[in-house]
């Protein structure tokens, strides 16, 4: 047994019957859990907006934008959890013991981690309510709904998934994702916290290389589940889509027959990895006005507006088709000019339906006079965002000669990857630096919370556009799951 040392000794002191015994230094009270972080993507919407209103299919895809939480635990002593969410500027405390633990835990109401929940209980939405009125007072009316929001999401997974001996945590969140832009910030989120908290409450044993793949297919249906639970805090009737997306990246396809149903979605596991190029218009947009002008447009005109719909769907199976053939080739130019070339077919039926944007167009024109790839408006449209699937002869010229222009109109632009990983873990919270030895630079609240923008987050946490070989700490559930077959097309 190795001797302990005290103040640097090499050894422990010797008793001796004159020495008085050396006083005796009391820790304080240790976490109970290391500090770790985890980590879900955005996504965009690639082929079929407008036409899943109507029962047809849609992709999404998951993008390298990321949101990021790390969970501090406290003292035993210091009975208190904290939601910090710099990037919005809120941040809240809540006092363990006078949470509604006793709503909660009745009987007719506790859930089990690996319960289904597909609608919120509005007794347990009623007790929380107390306990989020005082949140951000002093913020606009538009903010305020944000923050509680956030929230209402944290605190209804908590106190589910919890319990009143719960530790002490500060729950920080960073996310690179732009907000209200269409791209699934929320439910990047809602992933973020749901698998934290099952950390938190050892139900999750991975993500591991040598984790069977029916056991990794589990623990990311319950982290999906529960991160639907937070969707449901935030929007009401979410589609389930989004945080399916930020859950098991890649890609997935989807369809909804019946609104009184979830949608059915089927997950492409070797959907390739990318380069995109994203672009905010700026241009607030309403999925609800945009959907009621198709459907005003269809009940006008329903044998013009039928066939665009149908060929939409057209466009989203036959990408779905490519993608999983076993002559589809992400490094090959000819099955990237044929995604390519759906992606441009599917905007200009968005733009038939009149989707589109002037802001939409120019973003295109711009994109297209410099020859640099594929572009369409991705989700609702009425403004939003642009994607552009990027070809390999893009040269770096005329790509900083698109970003000054963007940028002198005042778009933001994104580069991105296209099809990344789900969720993920980081614990410890350390980011080894590739040596064999166990050093490592640890991630704690200080510079998380100082990383600045998205340049200092990626840099600092080591996943996304800005990653280096720092990234090797993290591991993501979606890398140890079975593998898809192709198909023949």
């Amino acid at each position: 047994m190795e001797s302990l040392k005290i103040n640097g000794d090499d050894e422990a002191p010797k008793r001796h019957e004159s020495a008085e015994r050396p006083p005796v230094r009391r820790k304080k009270s240790a976490p109970k859990m290391p500090a770790f972080l985890t980590s879900a993507p955005g996504k965009v919407i690639v082929y079929g907006e407008h036409a899943v209103v109507y029962g047809k299919a849609a992709m999404a895809a998951a993008i390298s934008l990321r949101s990021y939480l790390l969970v501090t635990a406290l003292s035993k002593l210091q009975r208190t959890i904290t939601l910090r969410f710099p990037d919005i500027n809120m941040e809240h405390s809540w006092m363990i013991d006078d949470l509604p633990w006793s709503t909660f835990a009745h009987p007719s109401k506790k859930k089990n981690y690996f319960d289904l929940v597909d609608k919120l209980d509005h007794k347990l939405v009623e007790a929380m309510q107390p306990h989020l009125s005082d949140v951000s007072p002093k913020a606009s009316p538009a903010d305020k709904k944000i923050h509680q929001s956030a929230a209402s999401a944290f605190l209804y997974l908590f106190l589910s998934l919890g319990s009143k001996n719960f530790p002490g945590c500060i729950y920080t969140l960073r996310s690179t994702i732009p907000i209200g832009a269409g791209l699934g910030s929320s439910a990047s989120i809602s992933v973020c916290l749901s698998s934290a908290m099952l950390l938190q409450l050892r139900t999750l044993s991975g993500p591991h290389p040598d984790q069977p793949p029916d056991e990794a297919e589990l623990q990311i249906e319950r982290i999906n589940r529960w991160a639907f639970v937070g969707e449901m805090c935030i929007h009401g009737n979410p589609s389930g889509v989004d945080n399916t997306v930020a859950t098991r990246g890649k890609a997935v396809v989807f369809k909804r027959g019946d609104y009184n149903s979830p949608p059915t979605v089927t997950p492409i596991r070797n959907f390739p990895e990318l380069p995109l190029l994203l672009v905010n218009t700026r241009k607030p947009r309403s999925t609800a006005i945009e959907v009621a002008k198709v459907a005003a447009l269809k009940k006008l005109h329903p044998a013009i507006t039928q066939p665009i719909l149908e060929a939409i769907d057209k466009v989203t199976e036959s990408a779905h088709e490519l993608v999983l053939s076993s002559a589809f080739d992400p490094k090959d130019d000819r099955s990237v000019r044929k995604l390519g070339d759906l992606m441009s077919i599917n905007h200009g039926l968005l733009t038939a339906l009149g989707v589109s944007h002037p802001k939409l167009d120019r973003i295109r024109e711009l994109i297209d006079s410099r020859e640099l790839g594929w572009t369409k408006l991705t989700g609702a449209g009425g403004g939003g965002c642009a994607i552009t699937l990027l070809n390999s002869s893009a040269s770096p010229s005329a790509l900083l000669s698109l970003e000054e222009k963007l940028a002198s109109e005042g778009f933001e632009k994104y580069e991105m990857t296209l099809g990344g990983a789900g969720v993920g873990v980081l614990l410890p919270a350390v980011l080894h630096d590739g040596s064999e030895g166990e050093g490592g630079e640890e991630i704690d609240q200080e510079s998380f919370l100082n990383a600045n923008g998205i340049e200092g987050v990626e840099k600092l946490v080591g996943v996304g556009v800005d990653a280096d070989e720092k990234a090797e700490g993290w591991k993501f559930w979606s890398n140890v799951q079975g593998k898809q077959e192709f198909i023949e097309v």
